[in-house]
């Protein structure tokens, strides 16, 4: 049973530099078990440094990152995935000389309760059934999206991870997209997504954290952010 009293990620305070230039100042995000929840913000605001810090892969010099409750600051991004959370990332980066099939089994990993199967990928994201036989560098923009998601789920995630959800792609591939995340949190997946498209993600998504220059300069519900065009256009330029 999800104990909802209990944030299953909270980030606390985390400063992130690449070298002698900081990028993060003071961050501080939580998501709950079975919420969806957002990270937007204008380009170069520290995004994707936060969903590195998140996962190990670019090292917080300082503040907390816990996971079930767990200090996850110092761990590799590998034990970070074995806990439970599933990234797609920004540019994808599926196997592009492997096939549809051979990318989801490469990334599986078995859990105690029932989870995720060829099958239920398939049955979620019908286009990868469709190519299953296909290899990555023949998928269009967003067939690889989807096989991106296909694969992270294939690790049996706690929490989903989207940096640049639906950058980039056709409007009927987005659509699906993001029908595809509302059915994951309905099923009770925690899911925390990076974009900005403020229409869609206010009616899906629980929550919302807006950063600037590394910093949240906002937080609130769907409803409050929908009834601030002035925090919309302010921090997203909408």
């Amino acid at each position: 049973m999800l104990d909802k009293t209990r944030n299953l990620l909270e980030v606390e305070n985390i400063e992130t530099c690449y070298g002698l230039s900081q990028v993060l100042f003071g961050l501080s995000l939580s998501v709950a078990p079975g919420q969806m929840v957002t990270l937007m913000g204008r380009n170069g605001m520290g995004k994707t440094t936060t969903v590195r810090s998140i996962m190990g892969l670019t090292s917080a010099r300082s503040g907390a990152i816990r996971f079930e409750g767990n200090d996850v600051r110092s761990l590799p991004s590998y034990r970070i995935g074995q806990m439970g959370i599933g990234l797609v990332p920004e540019g994808r980066q599926i196997f592009p000389n492997l096939t549809v099939r051979e990318n989801l089994v490469a990334t599986a990993i078995e859990r105690d309760k029932p989870g995720w199967t060829l099958e239920r990928i398939f049955a979620l994201l019908p286009r990868l059934s469709e190519r299953a036989g296909s290899m990555g560098n023949q998928l269009s923009g967003g067939e690889q999206q989807m096989l991106a998601i296909g694969r992270a789920l294939m690790t049996n995630p706690k929490l989903l991870i989207l940096d640049e959800a639906t950058e980039g792609l056709a409007p009927l591939i987005r659509a699906e997209i993001w029908r595809c995340l509302e059915g994951l949190k309905q099923e009770g997946l925690a899911i925390l997504v990076i974009d900005k498209n403020v229409d869609v993600l206010t009616r899906i998504a629980d929550r919302h954290f807006i950063i600037e220059r590394g910093r949240v300069v906002w937080s609130g519900a769907s409803q409050e952010l929908a009834a601030a065009p002035d925090i919309q256009h302010r921090y997203l330029g909408i």
